[in-house]
């Protein structure tokens, strides 16, 4: 067995691909908050590709981890000198494990925050980049406003020389370049939100705005926030990965990455201080991201809401056993077809019937194994986010909004913490006590949970959506989850 580090990444098996670069000439020219699977499996890749082409050099990135969890991936790579394996596992079984080198550092913000700011603060900086997930913005699900309350948020405004949260870290590093004369580094959303820039920028913006008006209006007009579509299933890391990493190809990795083979990055074009030539490594580089945007956000991450409740609710706990089941795929077609697709504009140079297949194909990867688990997690930051914009436009518009509606009652069942073989369900949300809370009354109270307005605005005043949601809930409590999608499949959209 060989141990991944700087030392032995050269006496690798041939079937693991290796940097073929010198990793000692690799400066950093990133900073990325937020070091998890995806950006692992996404961002650095990409980085990593180009410097495979001889290229980006100057672009290596320094990881921070931000959350007190994070200390472990954190001395996981630091033994590693910061290299990692990548393994894309392909439908046929086929695995194609890489090493990937762009990481050169790895900052534990909460051991020291200055070192975080004194590096974001070096003119090499260009880019600081955020996975955060959709509940690191810290933003109110309804109004889209930056929550000032927010103890830590609070904190750090009373010292904003040893900040904890990614907003004081990245503002305080902002003021120290703009008093040294030092032009502002573009800050970078690889986030899955609608807009992820543009929340960025308002986020970011409001915090600085609570330090001082002027900065927050400097702030706003002098930093770039570009917007993105980042996409590639990257389920988390299990102990099983790690095992077959070692046995298959003799690779000692502490924390490998798995992912599927298809990947996508559509980033717009705003860095003041330069980029990556990421075209060269398959980015789409565009003027406007919004279309490619709303096809991911609408198609592939509503799908799994629409596949995860009701797939766990009806004893499945994978995503590719419930995208092997044709019940499932049509109702997931339908969802697609019907509903999701309606309210997109046209997506330059995609052909949206084979992108709604081809996301069929991916759930479906056996290799994958992503859990329902993973998928039903933090509910309340991706509903509001992914589903709830399609029910609106579909009710403005006229069109069918039954399927929608039936995910949404599948989330409350679900919440409701016991499955229909009477197990316990581990319910996984930032609002895990008062979902549940509001769950235990979806019987008495049928319209409790959508009557959540911190959730579902006025959603629940719209009388065609009530309805098909009442409906749907009552059929998932009297008659299941299997039978409530064959009704609603039958029936093409009416239960």
């Amino acid at each position: 067995m060989t141990q991944l580090n700087n030392h032995n990444v050269g006496s690798l098996s041939a079937a693991v691909e290796t940097p073929i670069y010198d990793r000692q000439a690799v400066t950093p020219g990133i900073v990325h908050i937020g070091v998890g699977g995806f950006h692992r499996a996404h961002q650095a890749m990409y980085v990593d590709a180009l410097m495979n082409q001889g290229e980006a050099l100057d672009w290596g990135i320094v990881g921070v981890g931000v959350m007190p969890g994070d200390k472990r991936m954190q001395q996981a790579l630091a033994a590693q000198d910061y290299l990692y394996t990548l393994v894309v596992k392909h439908p046929n079984g086929e695995y194609q494990p890489r090493v990937i080198g762009s990481m050169v550092n790895y900052l534990f913000a909460p051991e020291d925050p200055e070192a975080v700011i004194e590096t974001m603060a070096d003119p090499a900086i260009k880019i600081v980049s955020l996975t955060v997930t959709e509940g690191g913005y810290n933003f109110h699900p309804v109004s889209g406003e930056f929550n000032l309350d927010a103890p830590q948020v609070r904190d750090d405004l009373a010292h904003p020389e040893r900040p904890s949260t990614s907003f004081g870290l990245v503002v305080e590093a902002l003021v120290r370049r703009r008093a040294r004369g030092i032009a502002p580094f573009t800050v970078m959303s690889c986030d899955n939100i609608q807009g992820n820039g543009d929340v960025a920028k308002r986020m970011f913006s409001a915090y600085a705005r609570a330090r001082s008006a002027e900065l927050g209006d400097w702030l706003a007009a002098e930093v770039a926030f570009p917007n993105a579509m980042v996409d590639r299933i990257t389920p988390v890391t299990a102990p099983t990965d790690i095992e077959e990493l070692s046995q298959r190809f003799g690779v000692e990795d502490a924390w490998p990455v798995v992912c599927e083979p298809f990947t996508q990055w559509v980033l717009e074009d705003h860095f003041p201080l330069g980029r990556p030539a990421f075209e060269k490594v398959g980015v789409q580089v565009v003027e406007d991201v919004e279309p490619y945007e709303l096809m991911k956000l609408r198609l592939l991450n509503a799908s799994h809401q629409a596949l995860t409740y009701f797939g766990y609710l009806a004893g499945y706990r994978y995503a590719h056993e419930v995208c092997q089941d044709p019940l499932f795929v049509e109702f997931l077609l339908g969802y697609m077809r019907e509903e999701g697709t309606p309210t997109l504009a046209p997506v330059p140079g995609v052909d949206l019937e084979a992108y709604r297949l081809t996301l069929i194909e991916r759930f479906a990867n056996p290799q994958i194994r992503d859990t329902l688990a993973r998928l039903c997690a933090e509910s309340s930051d991706r509903i509001p986010k992914w589903l709830v914009p399609v029910i609106r436009q579909q009710l403005a518009q006229g069109g069918e909004i039954e399927r929608s509606a039936a995910v949404v009652a599948s989330w409350a069942r679900y919440a409701e913490g016991v499955d229909e073989q009477g197990q316990t369900i581990e319910i996984v949300d930032r609002l895990r006590e008062p979902l549940m809370a509001i769950a235990t009354n979806n019987r008495t109270h049928p319209a409790a949970f959508v009557e959540n307005r911190e959730l579902f605005g006025d959603l629940a005043d719209q009388p065609r959506f009530l309805n098909a949601y009442l409906e749907a809930l009552k059929s998932l409590h009297e008659r299941g989850a299997r039978a409530t999608l064959e009704a609603l499949v039958a029936s093409k959209g009416t239960l």
